[in-house]
């Protein structure tokens, strides 16, 4: 599992910019994947969301891979050796380690981020929430030959 976060700088209709943090989980095999948004990146929000991710995925998380973040470190390593998963941390200045998590935020950059007009985070939440099961269950997905995340993971279940 890849984790990573995504800081974003959402417009809105009036008024400045509004910066946000998008910490998102990628399945190494499936693509599935899980996001949250949050307004700041800490450890605790990091640890909420690694909680997250082990009640939403359908499947027993072994290793979390991150970079060397500071929402990453010790109160989250331990947080995720207590949960009984492994945490590695990739090299220093290597984001192409965490190559699919990075795609990922692309794609939500190319084709979820570019087109959202924020109102507020309430409505961010819901249309997220809404993009995640698109991403997950309709979504072709190269890595698949065309089918989506949850299609691969019923086929490597079956």
């Amino acid at each position: 599992m890849q984790v990573d976060v995504k800081f974003l700088t959402l417009k809105r209709k009036r008024g400045g910019p509004v910066r946000r943090c998008q910490y998102t989980a990628i399945d190494d095999a499936t693509r599935v994947r899980a996001l949250k948004v949050y307004r700041r990146h800490t450890q605790a929000n990091a640890i909420d969301f690694i909680n997250y991710v082990v009640k939403k995925f359908p499947f027993r998380i072994r290793t979390i891979r991150t970079d060397r973040g500071h929402e990453f470190q010790a109160l989250f390593h331990w947080h995720v050796a207590d949960l009984g998963m492994e945490h590695v941390y990739i090299k220093p200045r290597t984001p192409q380690l965490n190559g699919k998590v990075e795609r990922s935020h692309r794609t939500d950059k190319d084709e979820f981020y570019q087109l959202l007009t924020y109102r507020d985070d309430v409505d961010l939440v819901k249309k997220l929430a809404a993009w995640e099961r698109f991403c997950n269950y309709d979504r072709p997905h190269g890595a698949h030959k065309g089918k989506t995340p949850y299609e691969a993971l019923r086929q490597k279940l079956s």
